[in-house]
């Protein structure tokens, strides 16, 4: 039998827009930590940051490796950037952010890391699991070992379909229907709960499975960084307590509605930072004070 799924729709962001309380004090309306970057890819940790932190969070720590720290802080003051000791996700590395593990509530890793990170990743993977902190895996993240260690818990898994591959080595599927069904039986395999990206993204829990479609316009979004900038919006949603299922769905319509608002004004010549630009205005009408 198929397996049943529905659309994503407005009703999904507004369940992910949670109420921020008139008397709010910073640091209660989510806290993100992005470990990601190498001597290569310095922007992709920028940008995931940058998304988070346009969600309505209230602070956004951004780890890198020391030698790009400096590179990466001066791209923003909003964020706090965290130098680490060594170019790849060492454990002295994850050491080093044992102090502010505590401080987040949830923290997004993989993108822009090198190869070669994975006991780094584990280790990283298991303290969080301890503390309970939900996280987003990406990238340099998706890796197959790595299931071992976040079945049944506060996890979004954001693969493409060549990450899709590697990390349970099943193809991802050529239609929408064996797209559904892969999506739907690995996460219900692993007890997890995976936004597989594509013109049309497909997430599951395992138990429910939505498919949220983009309008033709989404093909600027091919230009690199935009799977980052979805990352962060996942981690900005899992900040504030949404269930990874929810936070999955409903940074999928964001960043979707997004980049085809940021498509709309410049064509096929957008950046992420412009879909980055987009995320507020796409947002603003869920917002509610209490």
């Amino acid at each position: 039998m198929p397996v049943s799924w529905r659309e994503s729709s407005e009703e999904d962001v507004a369940k992910a827009c949670l109420p921020r309380r008139t008397w709010s004090r910073k640091g209660e309306n989510g806290v993100v930590l992005v470990v990601g970057g190498s001597w290569l890819y310095h922007g992709a940790p920028f940008l995931v940051s940058s998304a988070a932190m346009r969600t309505g969070v209230d602070l956004v720590y951004t780890a890198v490796p020391e030698k790009i720290a400096t590179p990466v802080r001066a791209l923003s003051p909003s964020l706090i950037v965290l130098p680490l000791p060594d170019y790849k996700l060492t454990s002295k590395s994850v050491d080093r952010l044992t102090k502010v593990l505590d401080n987040v509530s949830a923290v997004a890793i993989g993108p822009g890391l090198a190869k070669g990170c994975e006991k780094g990743i584990v280790k990283l993977v298991k303290l969080l699991d301890e503390k309970e902190v939900a996280m987003v895996l990406d990238a340099t993240a998706l890796f197959h070992d790595v299931l071992l260690h976040v079945s049944g818990r506060k996890v979004v898994l954001t693969p493409h379909a060549g990450e899709f591959k590697r990390l349970f080595g099943l193809d991802a599927g050529n239609t929408l229907d064996e797209r559904v069904e892969n999506v739907h039986k690995v996460c219900l395999d692993h007890q997890i709960t995976v936004l597989l990206k594509g013109h049309v993204d497909v997430i599951s829990d395992g138990s429910e499975v939505v498919v949220n479609r983009k309008s033709s316009l989404s093909a600027a979004m091919t230009v690199g960084g935009t799977g980052d900038v979805l990352t962060g919006v996942v981690a900005g949603f899992l900040a504030k307590a949404v269930p990874p299922f929810n936070a999955a769905v409903a940074a999928a319509a964001v960043n979707g509605s997004a980049g085809v608002a940021a498509a709309e004004k410049k064509g096929l010549h957008i950046t992420p930072e412009d879909v980055i630009e987009e995320i507020p205005f796409v947002l603003k009408r869920f917002d509610r004070i209490i």
